[in-house]
Order: structure tokens, then sequence, then C-alpha cells
């Protein structure tokens, strides 16, 4: 067996031409374009790519982007000072502040500062919550482009097995929600599990989000399993890897994504499509 490839770039472009359609009717009509803040604070190198590229998809898709930056110096309260501007500012309907922020900086405090209807991270405690309740509404992006994923590869995932490595509150946890309101089983894997492998052989889907490169090898993916690779890691040959052996798994696979071009490009398409969905919700008003 040779797994399928799950290609986000792929999927990713075809949600965005999607969205440049709405938008072209929205704006059409006479209404404004859905508006993004990104908010950067201090100079790390692989947040300003991650800006960069979820720009350059705002503009491809007719959005209104506007760009903070702010030193690595800036206290606290400026920045939730500025949250607090884009809150009351009716031309953005969506604000990012791109993590991680400086050590000084409190990130509940700035994620709780941001309007429930404006964040279109779904980090909100109120929209977790939604999402707990099986009432989402701005959902976690890449779990989101994760399900938008799944359900490209035809397979029914309710009643899988589904083995997450990682709980972090971006990925590990939402992504559990994600799964339990399809209707999968779930096991939530972390530093402190034991027989890790073992847990990753049963499971007819495996979602790898642990940020260790190659963590999961070729032998431990079932026979026929969905294999989604959240890892990105550099390794010192400046190769970026997954959190999988890509290799060794895809011969054991029936779908997987690759590292890179599988969770990135959909994380950001998912970010797009929570904008568009906070402005009609702001449009309602």
């Amino acid at each position: 067996m040779s797994a399928q490839i799950l290609d986000g770039k792929t999927i990713a472009a075809e949600i965005r031409a999607a969205l440049k359609g709405r938008v072209d009717t929205i704006v059409g009509a006479g209404a404004r374009p859905p508006g993004l803040a990104v908010v950067v604070v201090g100079d790390n190198p692989a947040s300003q790519i991650y800006v960069r590229n979820k720009r350059k998809a705002c503009a491809e898709v007719g959005f209104h982007s506007e760009l903070h930056e702010l030193s690595a110096e800036t206290p606290q309260e400026k920045l939730l000072e500025l949250i607090d501007t884009l809150n009351a500012d009716e031309a953005i309907d969506g604000i990012l502040v791109q993590l991680p922020l400086p050590a000084h900086i409190d990130e509940e405090s700035v994620i709780e500062r941001i309007l429930p209807t404006k964040d279109v991270d779904g980090f909100h405690p109120y929209n977790v919550g939604r999402l707990v309740l099986r009432m989402p509404l701005l959902r976690p992006c890449t779990p989101k482009g994760i399900m938008s994923m799944l359900g490209r590869t035809g397979h029914k995932i309710e009643g899988m097995d589904a083995v997450i490595l990682g709980q972090s509150n971006i990925v590990g946890r939402p992504m559990a929600l994600e799964l339990l309101a399809a209707r999968c089983t779930i096991t939530v894997c972390h530093t402190r599990t034991k027989d890790l492998a073992d847990k990753v052989r049963g499971a007819d889907l495996v979602v790898a989000a642990a940020g260790r490169p190659q963590l999961v090898a070729g032998d431990w993916v079932k026979e026929g399993a969905l294999v989604i690779d959240v890892g990105m890691n550099r390794l010192a040959d400046g190769k970026l890897v997954g959190d999988v052996d890509f290799e060794g798994a895809r011969q054991r696979a029936a779908w997987i994504t690759p590292v890179p071009g599988g969770v990135g490009p959909m994380t950001i398409a998912s970010l797009l499509e929570n904008t568009l969905q906070a402005a009609e919700l702001h449009a309602k008003r």
C-alpha cells in the first residue's frame, strides 16, 4: 500500500477561490470587504513568515487587512489598549495576535481581551466553550482545517478510534473536541502517556501534533489508517519534517498529509473562513 496524499495546498486554494467569489458578491452589493487585523509583537522570524502568508492570502480573497507591528519591549497594557481599539473598529471583523508573545506578556489575558466575535483564531474561552457544548461559532483554525481535509478523503470517520499526540490549547485539545463531535473515540497522548506506540498502532486516525520530529515511526501506523501530521520541525541540515516518519508511514496509511504543504495551508484557509464568518455575524447586528 502507498498512501494517497492529502494535499493541503490544493484544498486551501479551492477554499480561497470560493471565498473570493463570496467576497466579490458582498462588495458588489455595496458592502465593505471583511477586515482582518494582525498584531505582531517582536521579530520572531517564524512569526514573520506566518504573518506574511496570512496577509498574502487576505489580499488574494479581497479582504481588507492591517498589520500592527510592536516592539518586543511593548508593555502588556499597550498591547491591550491596541486590542481595545481594534475591538471598537467597525472595519475590523477579526483580530489575530500572533503567538508566541514575549515572556513578559500574559497570553491568556491577551486572548480574553479580544471580543469573542472577533476572535478568528478561535482561542477565546467563549469560543472554546461553544465547541465543548457542540454549539461551535468561531472554531480553532488548525483543527477546523484538519476536519475539512478529512472530509476530502471520502472516509466516514464516525466510529473511528482516533489518537491525538499533543494536548496544546491550539491543536490537541480542540482537535479532540472536533473529533468527539464527529463521533470518534478519542485518546489524547502527551509526555506522560505510557505505551505510546501501542496506542498509535490501534488507531484508525492519527493526528500528530507533539512538536517532536519523526516521533511516529512508520511501523506504528495501522494498515489503512488516516494520518494527519501537524508537526513542523526544522532539522540541523535545514530540512523541514513533521512528527511522523513520512516515508515509512505512507507505506501503510490510506491517506497522509505531507510536511510542508499539508496542514499549514489549511490553517490559513480556516482563518480566512473564520474572518468571513465574523464579518457576516457583524453585518447581522
